[in-house]
Formats: C-alpha cells, structure tokens, sequence
C-alpha cells in the first residue's frame, strides 16, 4: 500500500455526535485548520474508552493549538449518543464523534480490517490544507497516549511554519531544531 503521508483526504460525508448533536462532517471541514483523525475499533469496548478519555483530558491543550480531534469508528452516531449517554469516561468528550458505519472513511485512510468491518487504530494529523502529515497506526491492543500526540502535533506545526528546519528525536516545544546541510551531513 502506498504513503498515505502528503496525500490530501479524500472526500467524504458523514455524521457526528458532538455536543449533544447529531451534525454533518466533511472533508471540507477540516480545511483551514489543524485536524487529528482518531480511528479506533468500536464502541462499548475495553482499550477504547481509556484512549477517548486522554484525548479529552488533554482536548483544551489541542485545542490552544488550533487543532480539532474527530475521533472515528465503523459505529453510527446513533451508538456514539448511546455510548456518550451510558459511559462516565465518553461523557467527557467535547470532540465530534464521527460514524463510518458504511466504513468509507477507514478504507480511504487505510485502517479497516475487512474481515472484521472495524478500523485500526490509526492517528492521522491532517495539516490546514488537507494534507496528511503524520501517521501512526497501533494493534489492537495498544493504547494510544495523547501527550505524545500532542507533542508531535507541536513538532509538525514547528515544521509547517519554519521551512528549512526539522525536529530531532523527542523534541520538545522551545528545544533545539536542525537545519538539514551539507555541514551536518555524518556530524549528529
């Protein structure tokens, strides 16, 4: 399978639960501003929960950075308001819910498990032109961490607004960065 990495996302409709609301989502809405996919296997389950909850303990951090996290599951909205309504930890989420129950968006994003009809884990950061410009993707059984989400979010809106410099390993907001050059070149 081909980089998804600088591809634009591909069209796509669909519907979210966020606040309270069932409201539409297209790819149109993620034009002009940092965005963070979360694709995650389904509703009611086990790991999910804990990793929907740290995205929404850490969501007025992302926010700050101008960043919208739509979290995503082969589930309708009508389940994300059951799940929102029955779960303490999903009850905190302020974040649009989107459904993929046709699982259009996880085939187009590369994480559906056909077999199964549910998506990966995958994290997409999309930048404000549509483009995708980080990726991760997890078994099933690993948890994601949103501080680390963040910290990448962080490295890759340093990069989009200073061309010619790249973060290292583990940088850190306010760190050092490099200036890729011949004079670096067998020096790090």
């Amino acid at each position: 399978m081909p980089s998804l990495i600088n591809t634009e996302v591909k069209p796509f409709s669909t519907t979210a639960f966020h606040n309270g609301k069932f409201v539409p989502v297209t790819e149109a809405d993620l034009k002009g501003k940092w965005s963070v996919f979360f694709f995650y296997p389904a509703d009611f389950t086990f790991v999910c929960p804990t990793e929907l909850g740290d995205l929404a303990d850490n969501y007025a951090a992302f926010q700050k950075l101008g960043v919208e996290i739509y979290s995503v599951s082969t589930d309708t909205h009508f389940t994300h308001k059951a799940w929102h309504d029955t779960s303490e930890t999903i009850a905190k989420l302020k974040y649009p819910m989107l459904g993929d129950p046709t699982q259009a968006i996880s085939r187009n994003f590369g994480v559906l498990i056909e077999e199964a009809g549910l998506a990966e884990r995958g994290t997409f950061v999309i930048d404000p032109s549509g483009r995708i410009q980080i990726i991760e993707i997890n078994a099933g059984g690993i948890g994601r961490n949103a501080e680390e989400l963040l910290r990448k979010v962080k490295a890759a809106q340093y990069v989009a607004n200073h061309p010619g410099e790249v973060c290292p390993a583990k940088w850190k907001e306010g760190e050092a960065t490099l200036a890729p050059s011949l004079d670096l070149v067998g020096k790090i």
